[in-house]
């Protein structure tokens, strides 16, 4: 055989069209040259021949010549890579493929095939060489025909289900796994065939047939095969098996969801239901959380483990269903579960460890006795419940609560994978659960201290009709230091109050305790709103004095400071009302006429912080007006305050009617939601008049010889009201205020008495000193006047006007209406 025929031999065993061949005797001499080789080396024919190979070659990969001449003897050829020399010396990287040449008289020589790696597809690959590559992946790997129907299929593809590849020749892709998006898949197909173009990396998640209860995730990649002349003959596809990635995606998604969903708000019932909410359907078709009873109160749970031979009662706190027709005549949220000693909730809660099980026993009831009434106990079965994971609820070493996992039959039981990712995720939980149960604590007792700081009654009084309503803020923001109050004044006035203290907590609950105190002890006094204003100023001023912080600096500050109030005070004889803010919002006025107008009143410096002095403002209201005093969080919305905005929609809200009471929680639900984001207070006044037969009044000169006179005329208006019973103290009264106008002051005297709930006797003058009660000796002639007034009477004082003063005192017609 010539050198041509051993050149075809070898080129139809290797099947390479384009490589240079070389032919070497037994010694590695050459012994036959192409142009082809001289072409590629640049070595001529002449030069060539009678050369070793190893001469043709670099000298690192010429040391290897005789290991590939042993190995060629023993393998019968070799094929690798190596680096050529060219005769000016220039490195060629070569593909070499050496194989045995038979000779017809029985010699052997050595065929060698090069090709440049810039120019080479590749390593040399045979049939046989393919097939075991295709058919021995790991990966399943298929080919359709132009109707999508398979004609091969390697082993690989086997472990997803559909038989054997003889079994699937001729089917398609929804023959083969129906638990799978066929159409998907196939218009995949499609559009390669007809386009050419590659899809790599297509994701799919379904049910193959090998595992039909699990969900499980493909990256399938396409390739449009074709025939020498370039027309599609069928596509070439792969699948890689991704469900073990796309669980730890989905793993990690549902944690990242739950960090943004769980503790939202410091509600424990809420939270709890959150986390329910989170693990269904990711995790389980149904999911319970049950809480202790002491958990939900806020308080730390019985210290030491609890005893597992022993019932455990604990609350419903959240549950949900991926159905929900599922949990039916079971426990429902808000109800007591009284779970069996032993039952797995129990052992969770005593041991703290979590507990699962693959199959529950069909015919188990659920582990919850002593049902609400009318509901019965129900098996797992009759719930479709099969596989359970229980686990506990622990927070800094404290048990809270348990959570159970339910899957139904449609889907795989729970395996160790699931179990930690339920600890895992009812551990972020947990640390929000901790975190309510401590602020429920803390916000109930903030609670608790600033409702008993609230008036629980409004006194009674025939001023004004009040109606009040107190919202705190949400758990977010913390209980705030709202409050409002109503002041009996002399005179049958009223005092409407209303205040807010910065901050949130105790701290801001005990310090409107203190101004609400104080305010009471400065109505008390009798003072103008503005002078009440004042003095508040000071004491709160004097205050940060005293605990070492300037009022305005900045740092840390007393609660009080900063504080706004709200002081109007409203006389039903003439409809007169005065009133003085500092810091806070006016109050609107509702007319008979539902019309609705905000007074202009000019706004203080809030208190303690310093600033111009607090001006009054006075208006005449007509009767059954409405004033509606509130604290700033009723305008606000969310974090943001816009006064215009939110007094528009205060006036809306105020132009409806209806009683006070209900009228008042009206504006309130209307304007702020259940949980404000900062304290509501709203005190709601509806104007009333004393009528003419209710007040007397009689204008008397400043002689000594009136004061006989004005007993007699008081004496007839007692007898015109039906009190004859006062006569005695009434005259007594008068003789004694009277005979002080006249002797201590100048000007007109006026008396005035007024008949509401208490009969009020009423002098003014027009002095500005304002008398003393004396407590006189046994051996004193006079000083005892004042005496007898504050003995005989219930209450008496002093007020200062425009243009003098009034001195009063009030009997009560309690008594005589029992």
């Amino acid at each position: 055989m010539g050198a041509h025929e051993e050149y075809g031999v070898a080129r139809r065993r290797f099947d390479v069209a384009d490589a240079v061949p070389l032919l070497l005797d037994p010694q590695g001499v050459v012994t036959g040259w192409t142009d082809d080789a001289r072409r590629l080396l640049a070595y001529p024919a002449s030069e060539a021949v009678g050369r070793k190979l190893s001469d043709l070659l670099t000298a690192e990969d010429a040391e290897r010549v005789p290991d590939l001449v042993e190995r060629c003897r023993r393998d019968g050829g070799w094929t690798g890579l190596l680096t050529a020399r060219t005769k000016n010396g220039q490195p060629v990287r070569v593909v070499a493929r050496i194989a045995s040449a038979e000779e017809a008289h029985g010699g052997s020589r050595w065929l060698v095939l090069l090709s440049k790696v810039a120019d080479a597809p590749g390593w040399y690959m045979s049939r046989t060489v393919l097939e075991q590559m295709v058919a021995g992946a790991p990966i399943g790997i298929a080919i359709v025909d132009t109707d999508l129907r398979f004609v091969w299929s390697n082993a690989a593809l086997e472990q997803f289900g559909g038989g054997p590849a003889p079994r699937r020749l001729g089917l398609r892709f929804a023959d083969v796994q129906p638990g799978m998006d066929a159409q998907a898949v196939e218009a995949q197909m499609r559009h390669v065939l007809e386009t050419g173009e590659a899809v790599v990396g297509y994701e799919h998640v379904g049910h193959v047939r090998s595992a039909p209860l699990r969900e499980t995730a493909h990256m399938l990649s396409f390739t449009r095969l074709e025939d020498d002349r370039g027309h599609p003959v069928g596509v070439y596809y792969t699948v890689v098996d991704m469900t073990e990635r796309h669980r730890a995606r989905q793993r990690l998604a549902l944690l990242d969801r739950a960090g943004e969903s769980i503790g939202r708000s410091l509600d424990l019932m809420r939270t709890a239901q959150e986390l329910a909410d989170v693990a269904v359907p990711g995790v389980a078709d149904f999911v319970t959380v049950d809480l202790l009873e002491a958990v939900l109160r806020g308080a730390e749970p019985a210290p030491g483990p609890l005893a597992d031979t022993e019932p455990v009662e604990l609350r419903r706190a959240g549950q949900r269903s991926a159905e929900d027709d599922l949990p039916q005549g079971a426990l429902r949220v808000g109800d007591v579960a009284t779970y069996l000693a032993g039952s797995p909730p129990v052992r969770c809660l005593t041991t703290g460890r979590s507990w699962r099980a693959d199959r529950l026993d069909p015919v188990t009831r659920e582990w919850a006795t002593d049902l609400p009434e009318g509901r019965r106990t129900v098996t797992f079965l009759e719930l479709d419940l099969y596989s359970v994971m229980t686990v506990p609820i622990r927070s800094r070493g404290t048990t809270l609560g348990v959570t159970t996992f339910f899957r139904r039959h449609r889907r795989e039981p729970f395996d160790d994978e699931d179990l930690h990712l339920a600890e895992d995720l009812v551990a972020r939980a947990a640390v929000c659960l901790d975190n309510a149960r401590r602020y429920t604590r803390e916000r109930d007792a903030a609670l608790v201290l600033q409702r008993s700081l609230l008036p629980h009654r409004l006194p009674e009084q025939d001023a004004v009709e009040v109606a009040a309503c107190y919202r705190p803020a949400d758990e977010l923001t913390g209980l705030g230091g709202d409050w409002y109050d109503l002041i009996p004044l002399s005179g049958g006035r009223v005092a409407l109050v209303v205040g807010e203290v910065p901050g949130h907590g105790i701290d801001a609950a005990a310090a409107m305790g203190q101004l609400r105190t104080a305010v009471r002890t400065l109505a008390a006094l009798d003072l103008p709103p503005e002078e009440v204003l004042g003095h508040l100023d000071d004491l709160v001023a004097r205050s940060a004095r005293e605990e070492g912080v300037e009022p305005g600096a900045d740092g840390a500050r007393p609660s009080s400071v900063g504080s706004g109030c709200l002081y109007v005070v409203y006389d039903p004889v003439d409809g007169g009302c005065t009133m003085a803010a500092a810091g806070h919002p006016a109050p609107a006025v509702v007319a008979p006429d539902r019309s609705v107008t905000f007074v202009d009143l000019p706004q203080g410096p809030p208190l303690g912080v310093g600033g111009p002095p607090f001006e009054a403002v006075e208006l005449s209201l007509a009767e059954d007006s409405t004033l509606a005093l509130h604290t700033d969080g009723l305008l606000a919305r969310g974090e943001t305050w816009a006064v215009d905005t939110g007094r528009e929609r205060l006036r809306r809200a105020l132009e409806q009617a209806g009683p006070l009471e209900s009228y008042c929680l009206t504006v309130v639900d209307a304007l702020v939601p259940a949980r404000p984001y900062d304290d509501v207070a709203l005190l709601m006044a509806r104007t009333k008049r004393l009528g003419t037969e209710q007040v007397a009044a009689w204008e008397l000169p400043s002689d000594p010889a009136v004061v006989a006179e004005a007993r007699r005329t008081a004496t007839r208006q007692l007898a015109h009201w039906g009190l004859d019973e006062l006569v005695f103290t009434t005259e007594l009264v008068v003789s004694e205020l009277v005979t002080n106008a006249i002797r201590y002051a100048t000007g007109s005297i006026r008396l005035r008495l007024i008949r509401e709930r208490a009969l009020v006797c009423e002098v003014f003058d027009g002095g500005a000193t304002a008398p003393h009660l004396r407590h006189p000796r046994t051996t004193d002639e006079g000083g005892r006047g004042l005496l007898l007034v504050s003995q005989l009477t219930q209450r008496w004082g002093t007020r200062f006007v425009a243009d003098g003063k009034i001195i009063w005192a009030e009997q009560s017609l309690t008594d005589l209406t029992e």
